[in-house]
């Protein structure tokens, strides 16, 4: 009789269980039994855990064997498992001395010649596995790099069962080639997600990305896109087609600051959970961008999948930019499941399966035509859609979901001078880019010791009675709350904008021209207020 345990990690979302395998070898026919809630892929773990140590060189036990992960009520489910069930079966064994393994976390996946193939969600996995006090994990070679992002953690990198049994056992350690395939769960550009029907977004690595130079004209919607990446402010961008809605939204991304520490491991969770980090990144230190396609689904925006639910659009857009092109085509259910998300940060998605918490702080973009064939005005000029059909097309946004949107811009068609430069190229993102590091650092200084670091995200009655904005400014608002135009939750989020405004032009506080530059974004009425108030 033989016993033995190492351990692995079990992941519920973007968060890890550490699970125990315990192998146990007694007399009897030949058979192999695993228990502990798997599901089918675990399942089938059995036969490649077999071949694999077969084929490594190492003998199977022709025992009566059984494998069980505890806790038993955790689900587990995925390949991850395979390379603590073959160590575990071995050290049952006595092919490897079972003390070497008890406090080892293994994550990895075994083909059935032996070698280690990865697996999604290293970097949480090992993130739970120090938490509950691991100091030494074993994981695929290819994502070593993910593993060593975690500090205190000693990561050891294999590419195959036989290397890591002469590890184990102090035996010299075979060469094994290189097989040069790198991560196989990384997604080739333009296949979908599985299971969510979201193509993989681009510009995560450090190659060039779009400059704001590059936008003609559009003065106010690139005063909106300024204000918006400054305090964390959601966008809406309304205008005919080919006005330049989409170019203002695909640089934003390069407009916010580059991401803390902190922000670039739980950007990375999210995208290795899903299995979209790029070979040779293990770290996303820069903002990420998402654009779903307008046929996707409410699961594909917000999460969900067959069995354990999995990371949507919202949570891959976590601390970076969530672009809705023809946001009026996505179905209602779809973007009214946007108002929780936008409102909490973060997303839960029940199944049965399980309950999950998903991380869902991200800086929304809507682009929107005024009518279905795009060419409806204040003059109706050259729109053939009847008044009936614009209304309905326009209420396909709910007035909830417009309610949390804080700036509400048209982008009016290109001028002739514009489109031909001989009115000036605008600013470039890394001129812009500066000025809201400077206005994102002067919101941090003012907010240190609150759990709020941007502007948006500072509840109503803090702005209303602690930080006070200049005696007089509200009159305009206050007015326009009492005839309806704007809502309690509108006042607030005015109040956030017009904070933004002053940061961004170095003032201690909000006046009245701060608040006239965020009601004028907010509700797209001309007030009268120059181009550039509140920009340097």
């Amino acid at each position: 009789m033989g016993f033995a345990r190492a351990c692995s990690v079990a992941l519920v979302g973007v968060e890890g269980v550490v699970v125990e395998v315990q192998a146990d070898l007694e007399p009897g026919m030949a058979a192999f039994t695993l228990v502990g809630l798997p599901d089918k892929s675990l399942v089938e773990s059995r036969d490649r855990v077999r071949a694999a140590v077969v084929n490594s060189g190492a003998e199977w036990p022709q025992k009566k064997l059984t494998v069980g992960l505890s806790p038993a009520s955790v689900p587990k489910g995925g390949s991850g498992f395979d390379l603590a069930v073959a160590c575990a079966v071995l050290g049952a064994a006595e092919r490897i001395d079972p003390a070497t393994i008890a406090d080892v976390v293994m994550i990895g996946e075994l083909g059935l010649d032996g070698r280690v193939r990865p697996v999604r969600g290293v970097l949480p996995a090992v993130l739970a596995a120090a938490e509950a006090g691991y100091e030494q994990v074993v994981v695929p070679e290819q994502t070593a790099g993910e593993a060593a992002l975690v500090p205190g953690v000693s990561v050891l990198g294999v590419r195959s069962l036989r290397q890591l049994i002469a590890v184990l056992c102090d035996e010299p350690v075979p060469e094994e080639p290189d097989d040069g395939r790198g991560r196989p769960d990384a997604l080739p550009a333009g296949l979908m997600i599985p299971g969510t029907g979201l193509a993989p977004a681009a510009g995560r690595g450090d190659g060039p990305r779009p400059d704001l130079a590059d936008v003609a004209g559009q003065p106010r919607p690139r005063q909106a896109l300024e204000v918006a990446a400054a305090g964390g402010h959601h966008l809406l961008l309304s205008g005919p087609p080919g006005a330049g809605k989409t170019m203002l939204a695909e640089r934003l991304s390069a407009v916010l600051p580059p991401l803390t520490r902190q922000e670039s491991l739980e950007v990375t969770a999210v995208h290795s959970v899903a299995g979209l980090l790029p070979p040779g990144e293990p770290l996303v230190s820069r903002a990420p961008y998402c654009a779903p396609h307008h046929s996707a689904t409410m699961q594909s925006l917000v999460g969900g999948g067959n069995g354990m639910p999995r990371p949507g659009a919202v949570s891959l857009a976590h601390r970076g930019v969530l672009f809705l092109d023809e946001a009026p085509e996505f179905s209602g259910k779809a973007l009214d499941a946007l108002r929780q998300p936008l409102e909490s940060g973060h997303v839960v998605v029940a199944r049965a399966a399980g309950v999950v918490r998903l991380p869902a702080r991200f800086l929304m973009v809507l682009a929107a035509n005024p009518c279905p064939c795009g060419r409806h005005s204040l003059t109706g000029a050259g729109c053939e859609c009847p008044p009936s059909v614009v209304r309905r097309y326009q209420a396909r946004l709910s007035g909830p979901l417009l309610d949390r949107v804080d700036l509400r811009v048209e982008v009016e068609p290109v001028d002739r001078a514009d489109l031909l430069g001989r009115g000036g190229r605008g600013e470039s993102t890394e001129v812009v880019a500066a000025r809201v590091r400077d206005a994102r650092a002067r919101a941090a200084e003012r907010l240190a010791g609150t759990p709020w670091t941007t502007n948006s995200e500072v509840p109503g009655h803090e702005l209303r009675t602690r930080l006070l904005v200049a005696p007089g400014a509200l009159a305009a608002a206050e007015r326009d709350l009492e005839r309806g135009t704007l809502t309690a939750r509108g006042l607030d989020r005015v109040l956030r904008v017009a904070w933004t405004v002053a940061d961004l032009r170095g003032a201690d506080r909000p006046d009245a021209s701060d608040v006239a530059v965020a009601l004028e974004l907010r509700t797209g009425i001309q007030r009268g207020v120059p181009m550039g108030v509140g920009q340097r």
